[in-house]
């Protein structure tokens, strides 16, 4: 499974150093870099984001986090927006979706001040102190979050409740007496439009999957291609391990989408 980073240092000079450490290791084999992108905050507060790795589809994910590191840095502290209620909807629900959970962003806004710069990328590592030691070394801070795609379970969930809702109105329109059967026509016909929209979000999400787990297979394979013998072993597993989670996810996908077409169907 894969991570995000984030390593913030105390200015861009040295963020920039940060970048070609982490590119040394990922040339070396040590760690597998997907997307990364260069984070300048300057003394006024202003931000910009530049990325160097990792254009979509590869980059969508890392592309998400950084959206909302950027609406936070310099902001207030993510607890204070959760506790407002309602202000995470919208992006925020796509950023909590990655598994990248609040205490991370807490901790990247607190620690990327005024007049400091960060590297942020998605990463695969097999341990941790080839990076965290790189990255002491010229100063930096490093940061991590898991990338779990809650997304799915809420995709699976929300296509679920559609379909039980779906055919409880069919029932009930079944049952009703004439004065009902308008009403609950529209209701139907309501339920009906909601579930195709999930439906073909699954299908939307299905691409999505297979074109990332094909962009990363290939940045694999063309890292393997560059390092010594001995390191393409643990590469070849990386790519079996996407492949067998990225099966494993669409089957999950396909199967909630081919309930839906008959459910739809009828």
């Amino acid at each position: 499974m894969s991570k995000f980073v984030v390593v913030v240092f105390p200015d861009e000079a040295k963020a920039n150093e940060g970048v070609r450490a982490l590119e040394q290791l990922h040339a070396e084999g040590s760690l597998a870099v997907y997307a990364g992108a260069l984070i300048v905050k300057d003394a006024d507060g202003k931000v910009s984001v530049k990325e160097w790795r990792g254009k979509p589809p590869i980059g969508a994910a890392l592309g998400t986090v950084l959206g909302g590191l950027v609406g936070l840095i310099g902001g207030p502290p993510v607890a204070a927006l959760a506790a407002a209620g309602g202000a995470l909807a919208g992006g925020w629900r796509d950023v909590l979706d990655l598994g990248v959970d609040l205490e991370f962003l807490d901790e990247v806004s607190k620690e990327l001040t005024p007049g400091r710069s960060a590297i942020a990328a998605e990463i695969e590592e097999d341990w941790v102190t080839p990076l965290d030691s790189r990255m002491e070394a010229i100063g930096g801070v490093v940061l991590r979050a898991w990338r779990d795609d809650l997304g799915d379970e809420r995709i699976l969930r929300e296509a679920e409740t559609r379909r039980a809702e779906l055919a409880q109105l069919r029932i009930e329109h079944a049952q009703a007496g004439a004065d009902r059967l308008a009403p609950l026509q529209a209701r139907v016909d309501q339920a009906r439009a909601k579930y195709q929209d999930v439906r073909e979000r699954i299908e939307a999400r299905i691409d999505q999957l297979r074109e990332e787990a094909a962009a990363k297979i290939a940045a694999l394979q063309d890292q393997a291609a560059e390092v010594e013998p001995a390191d393409k072993e643990r590469i070849e597993e990386r790519i079996a391990e996407i492949r067998s989670d990225h099966e494993r996810r669409s089957a999950r996908l396909k199967e909630t989408f081919e309930v839906a077409e008959d459910a739809l169907a009828q």
